[in-house]
């Protein structure tokens, strides 16, 4: 990773349906140059897609919420079936594994209260659920350019 491909990334971050030629012009390179760098970027599993932004609100899941999930028996094959069940749940935003008094912490975004009320009830059913909490997110920050330190 050099500094162009720094600022390539950069710019894709920032806006991915930005043109090829608009990217060279503003970086002062050839537009094959800044082509090759961005495929080169690919292969090598820097960029691994592009994806539209979607507003919560636009789409009626205003209410987002942190769900703690602690597990039992804590063994990997009951993890890995509970993170998979999880992860295709439509509400389901982010799932992170963690250390500490939670096995996992589960980002969502609901329509209302009742929809996350809804959706805690549903999951604690689950027999491998030892405890669940739940925490509303009143505001949420999100970095949408990620570059090499």
């Amino acid at each position: 990773m050099d500094e162009l491909d720094t600022a390539l990334l950069r710019i894709l971050q920032n806006d991915a349906r930005r043109t090829n030629r608009d990217m060279a012009a503003e970086l002062g390179i050839a537009p094959s140059t800044c082509l090759e760098r961005i495929r080169t970027l690919r292969e090598r599993g820097v960029i691994s897609g592009y994806h539209a932004a979607v507003d919560l609100k636009a789409i009626d899941r205003a209410m987002q919420a942190i769900i703690s999930i602690k597990l039992r028996p804590q063994a990997m094959a009951v993890a890995t079936a509970f993170q998979d069940y999880v992860m295709q749940l439509p509400q389901t935003l982010d799932m992170f594994m963690v250390s500490g008094a939670s096995d996992f912490l589960a980002h969502v975004a609901v329509k209302d209260a009742q929809a996350l009320r809804d959706l805690v009830l549903d999951l604690a059913k689950r027999q491998e659920i030892a405890d669940i909490r739940s925490s509303v997110v009143f505001e949420h920050q999100h970095r949408t350019t990620v570059l090499p330190l």
